[in-house]
C-alpha cells in the first residue's frame, strides 16, 4: 500500500513562492508515476505537474516555467515560483504504478492520493 504525505501548502501574496512536499512510502518513487493535482473550489480537478521514475517531468501549460517538480529519497517536491491568485486551490499528491515508456505519467489514472495541502494565493 502506498501512502503519501503533503506538507509546506499555506499562504502567500501574489508573486511569491511555496515548495510542497510529499512524503512517499519506502521505493515509492522509484516504481511509480508521481503527480501532483490541485482543485481550487468550484472547479475540477486540475493535473499540475508528473514525474516518472526516471525523473522526467511534465507540466500543465498554467504553470509551465513557474513550477518545478522533483523527486529526491522518498520525497516528491514542488516549488511554486510566481505564484498567481488562480494557484489557489487544494494540492493533492498521487502515484500510481509505473507501466513503462507507452504509458507516460502525464496521461495516467492515479490510484493513490495524499490528504491535500491547502494554497492561498492573495492579490
Amino acid at each position: 500500500q502506498v501512502q503519501l504525505v503533503e506538507s509546506g501548502g499555506g499562504a502567500v501574496q501574489s508573486g511569491g513562492s511555496l515548495r510542497l512536499s510529499c512524503a512517499a512510502s519506502t521505493d515509492t518513487i522509484y516504481r511509480h508515476c508521481m503527480a501532483w493535482f490541485r482543485q481550487a473550489p468550484g472547479k475540477e480537478r486540475e493535473r499540475v505537474a508528473t514525474i516518472s521514475p526516471a525523473r522526467i517531468t511534465w507540466y500543465a501549460d498554467s504553470v509551465k516555467g513557474r513550477f518545478t517538480s522533483s523527486s529526491e529519497m522518498n520525497t516528491v517536491n514542488l516549488q511554486m515560483n510566481s505564484l498567481k491568485s488562480e494557484d489557489t486551490g487544494m494540492y493533492f499528491c498521487a502515484a500510481t504504478s509505473y507501466r513503462g515508456a507507452g504509458y507516460p505519467c502525464w496521461a495516467s489514472e492515479y490510484r493513490y492520493w495524499g490528504q491535500g495541502a491547502q494554497v492561498t494565493v492573495s492579490s
